[in-house]
């Protein structure tokens, strides 16, 4: 036990490194991010049902106003799943209701044209990916590997664009430019994050429908949460994330070291 659940066979008076950060973490924030987690799939779920009403009627006009449409409206939400996994691994005070008002207070706005463009291009992927599944000829392994790198892209872009949605008050041109300089930076860090994500969805999708039955408790939260720790020492380097966080929100573990000392 212990990749997946709490694990509480270890000392929680102080910050963990390493593996033991993981379980930490999951011992304290695993059961609010599977409520999150719930309420991004409800939130969802408008996307999902459009991009199923696509494929049925093998439709692009269908698809593209129907994929705009169902991603700007869970654009809130999956802000909403970011910002409480990132307020997870920085150990912000508070109840998992009042960080999920309050990020759809400070970045509903923000999110919904991010949402809109991620909904679109994951309709068009998914309505590709059916076209390639029903198609007489089956694609050449170069077709795959394209289609595998974008992917790749599309997710690595995705774990540096919606933390600093929800971290910081920035532009989207900003937004964008500090995510490929960290990419450049880190490259193998952010693809090796990027890989695992893909690799999780590669193996949901293989093994739908059964899959989906785990999608509202651990589809969504578990990888991020995994793909954003792995980035998160990088990230706090970066951007100073504790830093400018501490001040506002008080620092958990100062009084238990103070207390050891």
């Amino acid at each position: 036990m212990g990749l997946f659940f709490a694990d509480d066979r270890y000392d929680e008076s102080r910050r963990m490194q390493g593996f033991g950060r993981y379980k930490q973490l999951l011992s304290f924030y695993a059961g609010r991010w599977v409520k999150v987690n719930l309420l991004a799939v409800l939130g969802g779920l408008p996307l999902a049902a459009g991009i199923a009403a696509a494929i049925l009627t093998s439709s692009v006009l269908v698809l593209i106003p129907a994929s705009l449409a169902g991603g700007a409206v869970f654009g809130p939400f999956l802000a909403a799943l970011y910002d409480s996994i990132f307020r997870g691994l920085r150990d912000a005070p508070g109840s998992w209701r009042e960080h999920f008002r309050r990020s759809w207070k400070q970045n509903a706005k923000a999110s919904l044209l991010p949402g809109a463009l991620v909904g679109l291009l994951v309709g068009m992927y998914a309505f590709m990916l059916y076209m390639m599944w029903v198609a007489q000829t089956p694609p050449t392994l170069g077709t795959v590997a394209v289609v595998l790198f974008g992917a790749l892209l599309f997710f690595a872009f995705n774990l540096l664009y919606w933390p600093q949605l929800v971290l910081f008050r920035q532009s989207a041109g900003a937004r964008l430019y500090n995510a490929v300089l960290f990419t450049l930076k880190y490259f193998w860090r952010v693809m090796g994050a990027a890989a695992l994500l893909l690799l999780w969805t590669v193996v949901f999708l293989l093994f739908a429908p059964w899959t989906l039955l785990l999608v509202p408790f651990l589809g969504l939260w578990f990888i991020l949460f995994v793909c954003e720790l792995a980035l998160y020492s990088r990230l706090d380097s970066a951007f100073h994330i504790e830093a400018q966080f501490r001040a506002l929100e008080g620092d958990p573990w100062r009084e238990s070291d103070e207390n050891e000392t």
